[in-house]
């Protein structure tokens, strides 16, 4: 079963070019990006600052409105949802940040930090709203008496258990993982991923993986799609992309991370120049100016995602064993099942 599925999904800001007197130009933030997460699996979104992975993010849990494109959460359009059915996504779609220090307010008792999204949604007394506290804070592994401290009395670590301990109080069906792991020690990421990873295993829960660690993303995710400039370049199975990437962009990530054993042996990718600015994208395919197997077509053609041996790339590389190009969500559910 697919829980959410997003087509075509674009967000557009509006910017100014110049620091006193600039002429106005929009940021194509999220160019038409099409995806879809099955029941409890995990897809990973990786790719430079800037490609448009936050903003996704963002589009997903309701905090900016999509220009165009569409997102339907169990089959219904967000759309076309009225109140009711608004607070029931938003309590269906929970999110864990990046930065542990600051997504847990200081001056509230642990507590009252795991319990306030339940007394805000929820009619509970205060003794059901403890009991869950309890019950959220074995789950991710923390002791009992740590609902009555305050989160300076604890690690990184221990405060990112404590977010994932928030983001479930209402039992979501989906967690936005923005750059989970990022702000901890490298000793405590593996620890929190695993707790993810057994989590998902035991509530059946479905994630959104956003991450700039390569290694971390592979390990987490069923499905990985590879964002460049506002616009997925590649997306298919988690473990055969990051083993063989079709994509120059993706062989070029993929060789820059560390390698999973001491002894394997990578070609190393060099990518001239910096990433182009997404008020003025390149013509063509937007990752043209710094492929280094770029053609001259690659210049004045936008490469359309299709179907490449299970998977979807969009490249004219490939153009001559393409076939028709996949209807993007439907891809990606099958790509999540097999």
């Amino acid at each position: 079963m697919t829980v959410i599925e997003a087509a075509g999904l674009t967000k557009h800001f509006s910017a100014r070019r110049g620091v006193f007197v600039g002429k106005p130009g929009t940021v194509r933030a999220v160019d038409g990006v099409s995806f879809a997460i099955g029941n409890g699996t995990t897809l990973g979104i990786v790719g430079e600052s800037g490609c448009g992975k936050t903003t996704t993010a963002k589009l997903v849990l309701g905090l900016e409105e999509p220009t165009s494109g569409s997102i339907c959460f169990e089959g219904r359009d967000l759309r076309q949802l009225d109140a009711a059915g608004r607070r029931r996504y938003r309590k269906s779609v929970q999110a864990v940040f990046q930065d542990p220090y600051a997504s847990l307010n200081p001056r509230m008792r642990i507590s009252a930090i795991i319990a306030e999204p339940l007394i805000t949604n929820e009619k509970v007394t205060a003794g059901q709203a403890r009991h869950r506290v309890d019950e959220l804070l074995e789950l991710v592994g923390l002791p009992a008496h740590a609902a009555d401290l305050f989160p300076h009395e604890f690690s990184g670590g221990q405060r990112q258990r404590i977010a994932i301990a928030r983001a479930l109080a209402l039992s979501p069906k989906l967690v936005v993982l923005d750059e989970p792991v990022s702000a901890l020690d490298v000793s405590i990421r593996a620890q929190i991923l695993n707790l993810l990873r057994d989590l998902q295993a035991q509530l059946g829960l479905s994630y959104l993986f956003i991450a700039h660690d390569l290694a971390a993303v592979a390990h987490m995710s069923h499905t990985i799609a590879v964002m460049y400039l506002g616009k997925i370049v590649e997306m298919g199975e988690a473990r055969a992309l990051a083993r063989a990437p079709k994509h120059p962009y993706t062989e070029a990530l993929f060789s820059a991370a560390l390698p999973s054993h001491p002894d394997e042996r990578r070609e190393e990718v060099l990518l001239p120049g910096e990433v182009p600015s997404p008020i003025e994208p390149p013509s063509g395919c937007r990752f043209h100016p710094r492929c280094p197997r770029a053609f001259t077509r690659c210049a004045g053609e936008v490469p359309a995602l299709r179907n490449l041996e299970g998977r979807l790339v969009a490249c004219h590389l490939y153009d001559a064993a393409e076939t028709d190009p996949a209807p993007l969500p439907l891809m990606a559910a099958q790509i999540m099942r097999t």
